[in-house]
């Protein structure tokens, strides 16, 4: 099975409205050149705002079901896609996460995944916003298969892959919002985004099963005008041995993809990883380290 896939790879602004409106128009765009699986960025209805720390901030965030998944329910009905999101959910007074929603092609919110894993590094201030996840690492099921969605630093951690290829994803989705400190040095700038790609190269590889990353692109400053990511884009698809599918630059970019599901059996029949894991020696996984 085929699924035509768009990523869409945006800069952010202050003005919401002209970042959802940006938003519905290049997803109809995608739509139009035959996407059935649309992929947007991490926290895509704003500015990345944790870079500082701001109670502020949490007026960003909205119910679930609310605003947004209205809005662009409706939009996956009309056009009939499936649609990914990657919004701030306010599920309480002072308990918020962020939050990935999967929409099926008639307009239903199939389901939603709490980001688990939350970084707290300068100009990424998460856990100040963001609790972690608690509905654990399960996949969706959608019309177009079983699709395994993380977010962004979850996409280092090898563990959250295996856990959703072991629950039967297909395909593994990973909202992003990373970027350099505009202080790196070009050296640096490299091995952070080489590391970036070959760590989630490997979650692939690892599983059997082809990989997606949708990351913002454009520079942002926070509003104290202290902090600055330029976020480096290079959004990508990848195969279930790693093989690039597509990749973009550092630009703004909507681009399509053809996954094809059905390559998965064929490459575990060749690697099965998954027959020889050793699953009666790992107990010690569960522990922070072994002192």
């Amino acid at each position: 099975m085929n699924i035509k896939t768009a990523l869409i790879q945006q800069k952010r602004s202050a003005n919401l409205q002209a970042n959802i409106d940006q938003t519905c128009a290049e997803i109809r765009e995608a739509a139009a050149e035959g996407a059935q699986l649309i992929l947007l960025q991490e926290l895509h209805n704003s500015l990345y705002f944790c870079q500082i720390e701001a109670t502020d901030c949490f007026d960003l965030a909205e119910t679930i079901p609310g605003p947004s998944t209205e809005l662009f329910s409706a939009l996956a009905s009309e056009l009939g896609i499936v649609l990914v999101l990657s919004l701030f959910e306010k599920r309480s007074a002072g308990l918020y996460h962020n939050t990935a929603v999967v929409i099926e092609n008639d307009g239903q919110i199939l389901g939603r995944y709490r980001k688990m894993h939350i970084p707290d590094d300068p100009g990424f201030y998460e856990k100040f916003y963001f609790t972690e996840g608690d509905l654990g690492f399960e996949p969706i099921q959608t019309s177009l298969g079983k699709l395994g969605v993380l977010v962004c630093w979850d996409q280092w951690f090898p563990e959250a892959a295996r856990l959703m290829a072991l629950a039967g994803a297909e395909i593994l989705i990973y909202p992003t919002a990373i970027g350099w400190d505009p202080a790196d040095s070009e050296a640096e700038k490299k091995r952070q985004l080489e590391a970036w790609i070959t760590v989630q190269r490997g979650h692939a590889i690892a599983n059997g099963i082809p990989l997606i990353a949708v990351n913002r692109s454009g520079s942002e400053t926070s509003s104290d005008k202290r902090n600055q990511i330029d976020f480096w884009g290079n959004s990508f698809a990848c195969g279930p041995q790693g093989e690039f599918l597509v990749q973009t630059d550092e630009e703004e970019a909507t681009v399509l993809v053809d996954i094809d599901l059905e390559r998965s059996e064929q490459i575990r029949r060749i690697w099965p990883f998954l027959r020889d894991r050793r699953i009666g020696a790992y107990a010690d996984l569960c522990k922070r380290f072994r002192d």
